[in-house]
């Protein structure tokens, strides 16, 4: 009777194991899942009042500049990022619009407490057709480069802090192995535009590239905390 039923349990975890929400999947062969694949970090200035704060997501990637003020930065900051988070923008609509919506619920929490930041945020579509999509105010930079070519930016500079300017919106068509890189604008001051180009197409897997940029910016030790997201589009 034992040997019975343990025969019918191994059957029946067999057919688990193979079987998806959609039907029979093949052992073995891992299930495609689109997503970030990301590495990320601040970098803290010379001022030590590091302000930056950002969340990395399987399909969300949120920095928020508190401009260099320290504790004060850095709460506007935080204040900034939580109501990007709580807005659940990866899942509330499709639309460019939408995330313009999101920075603008930022902007309406900093109000109340009277401060300023900046803000850069992506979120990936994983349709039929990938997709991200983001949105951008204050000095940062969202950077798309699709794999093998040559890196762009897709935000303009210096739009003002999230507080009082209109958000940036935009969106980009994804491919396996592309790479979107978002940076706070304590980076763009230390290494500029020509060499963060060279450093985002070098080949490199996220969390190396992180270590280069570090290892560059440590040389140039710049004043404000700098915070750099790499991300690559995977779909396995």
């Amino acid at each position: 009777m034992t040997l019975i039923s343990i025969s019918i349990l191994i059957s029946c975890l067999s057919v688990m194991a193979v079987r998806g929400r959609r039907g029979p999947w093949p052992p073995g062969i891992p299930v495609a899942r689109p997503r970030l694949s990301a590495a990320g970090g601040t970098y803290e200035g010379s001022n030590g009042r590091p302000s930056d704060v950002y969340v990395i997501q399987e399909r969300l990637i949120a920095v928020a500049d508190g401009g260099g003020r320290g504790r004060r930065g850095h709460t506007a900051a935080a204040l900034a990022l939580g109501a990007v988070v709580a807005a659940r923008p990866q899942t509330a609509g499709t639309e460019e619009e939408d995330l313009g919506g999101c920075a603008r619920a930022a902007r309406d929490e900093l109000a109340l407490a009277e401060r300023a930041t900046g803000l850069d945020l992506i979120v990936l579509d994983a349709g039929e057709r990938p997709r991200l999509r983001y949105t951008h105010v204050g000095g940062g930079a969202i950077w798309y480069c699709a794999k093998g070519g040559r890196p762009r930016r897709l935000t303009t500079h210096g739009d003002g802090p999230v507080g009082t300017a209109e958000p940036e919106v935009g969106s980009v068509p994804l491919h396996q192995g592309d790479r979107i890189v978002v940076v706070t604008d304590g980076v763009v001051t230390a290494l500029g535009a020509e060499r963060m180009t060279a450093l985002f197409a070098d080949g490199r897997s996220p969390a190396s590239c992180l270590d280069q940029l570090y290892d560059e910016m440590s040389v140039v030790e710049p004043a404000e905390d700098a915070t750099v997201l790499v991300a690559d589009f995977v779909t396995a």
